[in-house]
């Protein structure tokens, strides 16, 4: 078994990038959970490495063909994502105007969405065996997976957008304005009251907790 000796790591091992630093108590507590076939090295490597830009098309506006035509004649190419089908790798000069300044970004006709947070909605709606009318989405902001969700519903049912941080509320109203979403009711409330509220109303619930923060280590 081939292990990473931590202790031969200089300071500057641990530095990935002038906004992101890994302690040494964090990649010893990764390398004591790594399975025996992986090594500390890859881990950072992986973390050194930027994360490809992705967005999603939001069909509530426009069909994933209009989409990739209109990028096509903007220059931007795109490679498909695999587990979801509205869901691309970009590559864009963004010298000028980035993606987000875009005309087509500000019309909500795409959502910058990191590849993996696509992966909770595509999983949920793959798995159905019936149409969701009645969907919670219980830790909502910033509003990627609500916006994804209330596309998957074809703008249709009831979306409730539950966000118990009040202060990331005004980004998620924001999102769902841009994003042309009608079927959405916003809530601020510890998602726990809603079973005693709303028992056994909702066909699916989906819930991206906040996390520890450990997967963001990555830079752009």
């Amino acid at each position: 078994m081939i292990r990473y000796n931590l202790e031969s790591l200089s300071a500057r091992d641990f530095t990935l990038h002038q906004n992101v630093y890994l302690p040494e108590e964090f990649l010893q507590e990764m390398q004591a959970i790594m399975p025996n076939t992986l090594d500390i090295s890859d881990f950072i490597s992986a973390c050194q490495r930027p994360l490809r830009k992705s967005i999603r098309i939001n069909t509530i506006k426009i069909s994933v063909e209009e989409f990739t035509h209109r990028a096509l004649e903007k220059g931007w190419q795109l490679s498909p994502i695999p587990w979801c089908k509205e869901g691309f790798w970009i590559e864009a000069d963004e010298s000028i105007t980035p993606l987000g300044n875009t005309a087509e970004h500000m019309c909500g006709l795409f959502y910058i969405q990191e590849a993996s947070s696509m992966m909770p909605v595509s999983a949920l709606f793959e798995e159905a065996n019936h149409e969701f009318t009645r969907v919670l989405d219980m830790a909502a902001a910033p509003g990627s997976k609500t916006s994804q969700i209330a596309a998957k519903m074809e703008n249709c049912g009831i979306l409730v957008a539950n966000e118990f941080s009040s202060s990331r509320l005004k980004v998620l109203h924001a999102n769902i304005e841009r994003c042309g979403i009608r079927n959405a009711a916003l809530s601020n409330y510890d998602g726990r009251v809603f079973g005693g509220w709303l028992p056994e109303t909702f066909d699916a619930v989906l819930i991206d907790a906040p996390c520890s923060g450990e997967g963001t280590v990555c830079h752009y």
